[in-house]
């Protein structure tokens, strides 16, 4: 979980920082290396390392769009995730997808940029593992401020109805996107939306990893023993913006101030020596991480930017009825016709 954690971090920083290159002094959202919005976890990664651990490859999980933190604690590949942020053509959608639509098969991740829309395709999971008669199970994460979507409560219904191996995992950052939870949500405590469709629920009040992963092995065993679906909602603190160029005008100083002081791996780290792990091999550890990111950004900005012409491929249509395979005739040049 340390490394996951600490792997996690230090790739959010670097990308926060290749991704401000060439946008200032005046934010320009379309310039730099990674182009467009770029949203990041760094506080929030004890809640992806302590339910990942116990999961496996043919496991699903799904992610919000804020989604480094879950893919590095899934296993997703670092190099073609960090290649397909940058949009390059070995990146795992071919760079068409960027940061919130990650898409990695051999390890069962997806992520999305609509809220709470990852919580129907875990659902749909859970049933195929169901019908297929395996141990598999599927994990959902989505943010405080997603509690109230259709797509959640309805997946939550449909979990529930069906008694799949899911759970859904809500990381309260105490922010839906601008607005602070109390102002958007009805309840404190978004693991009892559970109650309404009678299944269990627990929320992990600090963003510790141990605390995280306690909770999170009886809610993937209950699932793994078909024992069917639970909500679990694990504190965790936003150090950044909602987006990279957020100014955050809306959010107090001290509430920053006090998201920065509560770092679930400072937490980890002092667990580890309590535990007799030595200095340095913690940081040896902390070392190899960021080694690992390091060669991850080299390696994905030497990849080659994809052919404009790749942007007709992988393209699904369907047709209206009657058209045919013959190209249509057009006067592109303006004329009476």
């Amino acid at each position: 979980m340390f490394v996951d954690m600490v792997t996690a971090r230090h790739y959010e920083e670097r990308l926060q920082e290749e991704y401000l290159e060439g946008k200032q002094p005046a934010f320009d959202i379309s310039a730099g290396p990674i182009p467009g919005e770029l949203h990041l976890a760094a506080g929030q990664e004890a809640a992806a390392a302590g339910v990942c651990q116990h999961l496996r490859d043919d496991d699903t999980v799904t992610a919000p769009h804020r989604p480094h933190h879950v893919a590095i604690a899934k296993g997703v590949d670092l190099k073609r995730m960090t290649a397909e942020i940058f949009g390059r053509e070995t990146g795992l959608g071919k760079g068409k997808g960027g940061h919130m639509h990650l898409f990695d098969p051999d390890v069962n991740f997806a992520c999305s940029g609509i809220i709470a829309e990852g919580c129907p395709p875990a659902a749909g999971a859970g049933l195929a593992a169901k019908k297929r008669n395996t141990d598999s199970v599927a994990v959902a994460y989505l943010g405080e401020g997603a509690i109230d979507q259709g797509a959640f409560l309805e997946s939550l219904n449909f979990a529930a109805v069906h008694d799949l191996p899911v759970v859904f995992v809500i990381e309260d950052n105490d922010w839906a996107i601008s607005m602070p939870k109390e102002r958007v949500t009805d309840v404190e405590d978004g693991s009892q939306r559970a109650g309404g469709f009678d299944m269990p629920g627990v929320r992990v009040d600090q963003d510790d990893a141990v605390a995280v992963y306690d909770a999170a092995a009886e809610a993937v065993g209950r699932a793994r023993d078909r024992n069917g679906p639970t909500v679990m909602e694990v504190q965790v603190h936003r150090r950044m913006g909602h987006f990279m160029g957020d100014p955050e005008s809306y959010r107090p100083e001290e509430d920053q101030e006090a998201a920065a002081e509560r770092d679930s791996i400072e937490r980890l780290t002092a667990d580890l020596r309590a535990h007799g792990v030595e200095n340095v091999a913690i940081e040896e550890l902390r070392e190899k991480a960021h080694e690992r990111v390091e060669e991850a950004i080299k390696w994905a900005k030497d990849q080659p930017q994809p052919d404009p012409e790749d942007a007709y491929e992988d393209m699904w249509v369907n047709p209206p009825s009657g058209v045919t395979d013959t190209e249509p005739e057009f006067d592109l040049a303006g004329g009476d016709d």
